[in-house]
C-alpha cells in the first residue's frame, strides 16, 4: 500500500501558480506566512471576509502569494488603502502585511495617524532592519553601529522602538516576536484578528542576503539561534523599555491589550450626538 500523501496545511492559503517565491533561503518572511495561515485556521474566520493589503518590498510580496483577496499597493501606502477598504467594507478583516521600510519609513506618517484614529486594521510588520529588496540601505529600524549600503561605517541614527511608537500613537494591541517564536506569532495573530481597533505585531526576521552577510552575522539559521539565545519574553513590559539591543537581550511578548472606540465607532457616535443636538427641539431623532 502506498503511503498517504502529506498535505501541508499552509498550501490551501497560497497561490501555487506563483511559486517559487522570491524570498531568499533563510529569510524569515516565509515563516511568518506559515504562522499567518495557521492563525487563519485557528481563528475560523471566513476567508472571503479577509483582505490583505501590502506595500512595496520583500514582505510586500506576501499579498501576491496568499490565496485571499489582496491588494499590492504603492510604496508606503498600504495603510491608507487599508483604511479606505475598512471604512467601505466594515465587515472585512483587513490585514496590512509589510516591512519596516515600507510601513515605518515612507509610510511612517500613515502608521502613526492610523494608530491615532484607531482604525480597525491589523498591521503585521516584518522587521529585518534593512531595505531588503532595494539593495540593503539603512532603515529607520537599523541598529546603531550596523552597516548598510548607505552607512558603510556604521549606522549612527537611533532607530525607532516600534512597540513604543505604536502604543504612544494609540494602538490598542501591540506585540513583538521573532521568526523563531512561531507559536507565539500565530497566537498573537489570532488575538489581533479578534481585536477591535488598530493592532500591531512586529516580527524580527533574518535577512541573510543583505543585513546578516554585511554585518557578519552568519546565515538565517545562525540568526534563529541568536534569537533563541537572546530573546526574553516579558508580557506586559513597558514599551519604553523594549528598545532592541543586539548586544544584549531582545524583549519580546504581548505588551499592550487595551480597549477604546474604533474610528468607525467614534464617527457613528459623533454623528448620533450631532443629530440629537441639532434636532432636539423637534422631538428627537
Amino acid at each position: 500500500m502506498s503511503p498517504l500523501p502529506t498535505i501541508n496545511p499552509v498550501e490551501p492559503f497560497l497561490r501555487a501558480e506563483r511559486m517559487p517565491h522570491i524570498w531568499c533561503p533563510g529569510c524569515g518572511i516565509g515563516t511568518t506566512v506559515n504562522c499567518f495561515a495557521r492563525a487563519l485556521v485557528a481563528s475560523k474566520l471566513p476567508l472571503d471576509k479577509v483582505a490583505v493589503v501590502s506595500g512595496i518590498g520583500c514582505t510586500g510580496r506576501v499579498a501576491g502569494y496568499v490565496h485571499l483577496d489582496s491588494f499590492h499597493t504603492t510604496h508606503g501606502r498600504a495603510i491608507p488603502f487599508a483604511t479606505g477598504l475598512k471604512l467601505a467594507r466594515p465587515d472585512l478583516t483587513v490585514v496590512v502585511y509589510s516591512g519596516d521600510g515600507d510601513l515605518i519609513a515612507i509610510g511612517g506618517n500613515h502608521f502613526i495617524h492610523a494608530a491615532r484614529r484607531n482604525v480597525d486594521i491589523k498591521v503585521i510588520c516584518v522587521n529585518n532592519f534593512t531595505y531588503g529588496m532595494t539593495g540593503g540601505q539603512v532603515a529607520p529600524t537599523t541598529p546603531v553601529g550596523a552597516t548598510a549600503t548607505t552607512t558603510p561605517y556604521g549606522c549612527f541614527e537611533r532607530p525607532f522602538n516600534l512597540p513604543f511608537l505604536a502604543e504612544s500613537s494609540g494602538a490598542v494591541y501591540v506585540a513583538r516576536w521573532t521568526a523563531f517564536h512561531v507559536r507565539h506569532i500565530a497566537h498573537s495573530m489570532v488575538e489581533a484578528f479578534q481585536k477591535k481597533g488598530f493592532s500591531f505585531i512586529e516580527i524580527l526576521s533574518p535577512c541573510p542576503t543583505l543585513y546578516q552577510r554585511r554585518n557578519k552575522m552568519g546565515d538565517g539559521l545562525d540568526t534563529m539561534h541568536f534569537y533563541k539565545q537572546h530573546s526574553v519574553i516579558k508580557n506586559g513590559a513597558n514599551t519604553r523599555d523594549v528598545d532592541i539591543n543586539l548586544q544584549g537581550e531582545i524583549i519580546v511578548g504581548k505588551f499592550v491589550d487595551n480597549e477604546r472606540p474604533t474610528l468607525q465607532q467614534s464617527m457613528e457616535q459623533q454623528l448620533r450626538q450631532t443629530l440629537r443636538d441639532r434636532y432636539a427641539g423637534w422631538g428627537g431623532v
